[in-house]
C-alpha cells in the first residue's frame, strides 16, 4: 500500500510536539551553559560525561564562537601543550608546528567538539538570547537566566522571557561577558565588577585565563574569555589552549560543587 502523502500539519505537529518536549525536559538543569564557543563547549563535553543534566544555549544558529573566525579568516589557529591533550581525546587531527605548539582546523576543531559534547549527553539550543538572570537572596545567587529568541532580540521589540532554572551558570559568552555584564548591571547585592578585557599578552594571558577561572558568585562561573572580561586580564588572540583548559577547569570546580552538595 502506498503511503499517504506527508501533509503540512503532520510536519508542524511533529516539530511542535518535540520542541515543547526539550523546553519542559531542559527547563530546570544542574548546568547551564551561555555560549557555544570552545570553552562552552568544551566544560558541556565534561560535564554531561559526568552525568550532570547539561544545556548549552547560543545566541548564534551555530556552534564555535570565535573558533570559526580563525585568525583573521585565515583558516588556521593553535593551541599549546597540555592543552592539545584535550584535542586529541575528541579526535582533532594535531599538526605540530613546533616543540609543543600545534595547529589545527578551526573546523574539525568545531564539529568534534560539538559531536562528543552531544554524544556524552549534552543539549544545545540555538538562536537564543540571554535577557536577564534569574536572581535568590539569603545567600544572593545566581538561579538561572530569562531567554528570549534571538530573532526577537534582533528586531528589537519587547517580550516577556521564559525562564530556565539551574544549579549552575555558566558564562561563556567571550569578550563581553554577557551574562556576567547583565547581572553586575540589574542586580548590583550580588557585588559583580567587570573590569574589562585588556590588550594583548598571549603567554601571561594563557596562564591567567585559566587560573581566575571559576566560580564569580554563588551560581554562576566564569570561563574562557569572559574570565578576562571579569577580571581585566589581556587577551591571547588565535591561540586556543587556554579556552580549552578553562572550559575543563570550570567543569572540574562545577562536578565538585554540585556532587559535593548532593
Amino acid at each position: 500500500m502506498a503511503k499517504s502523502p506527508i501533509t503540512e500539519s503532520e510536519i508542524t505537529r511533529a516539530i511542535v510536539r518535540y520542541a515543547l518536549k526539550d523546553l519542559d525536559e531542559y527547563s530546570n538543569v544542574d548546568v547551564l551553559i551561555v555560549g557555544a564557543g570552545p570553552s562552552g563547549m568544551t566544560a558541556a563535553y565534561y560535564l554531561a560525561k559526568a552525568g550532570l543534566k547539561t544545556l548549552v544555549i547560543e545566541r548564534r544558529f551555530s556552534f564555535g564562537g570565535g573558533i570559526g573566525g580563525a585568525a583573521n579568516h585565515l583558516p588556521r589557529i593553535v593551541v599549546e601543550y597540555p592543552a592539545s591533550e584535550i584535542l586529541r581525546e575528541v579526535g582533532v587531527r594535531l599538526v605540530e608546528y613546533s616543540d609543543g605548539l600545534f595547529v589545527i582546523d578551526p573546523a574539525e576543531m568545531i564539529a568534534k567538539l560539538a559531536t562528543k559534547s552531544i554524544d556524552a549527553g549534552a543539549k544545545f539550543l540555538l538562536g537564543v538570547h540571554v535577557d536577564d538572570v534569574i536572581y535568590r537572596d539569603n545567600p544572593p545567587r545566581v538561579a538561572g537566566v530569562a531567554i528570549i529568541w534571538s530573532t526577537v532580540q534582533m528586531a528589537g521589540v519587547h517580550t516577556d522571557p521564559i525562564f530556565i532554572e539551574a544549579r549552575a551558570v555558566v558564562d561563556a559568552t567571550g569578550h563581553d561577558a554577557e551574562v556576567a555584564a547583565v547581572a553586575s548591571r540589574k542586580t548590583p547585592e550580588l557585588g559583580i565588577v567587570l573590569r574589562g578585557e585588556k590588550s594583548a599578552f598571549a603567554s601571561t594571558a594563557e596562564d591567567l585565563v585559566v587560573k581566575y577561572t571559576g566560580k564569580v558568585v554563588e551560581g554562576l562561573y566564569v570561563t574562557g574569555m569572559a574570565v578576562a572580561a571579569v577580571y581585566g586580564l589581556p587577551r591571547m588572540g588565535p591561540i586556543f589552549g587556554s579556552m580549552l583548559l578553562s572550559g575543563r577547569r570550570v567543569a572540574e570546580l562545577i562536578i565538585n560543587d554540585l556532587k559535593g552538595s548532593v
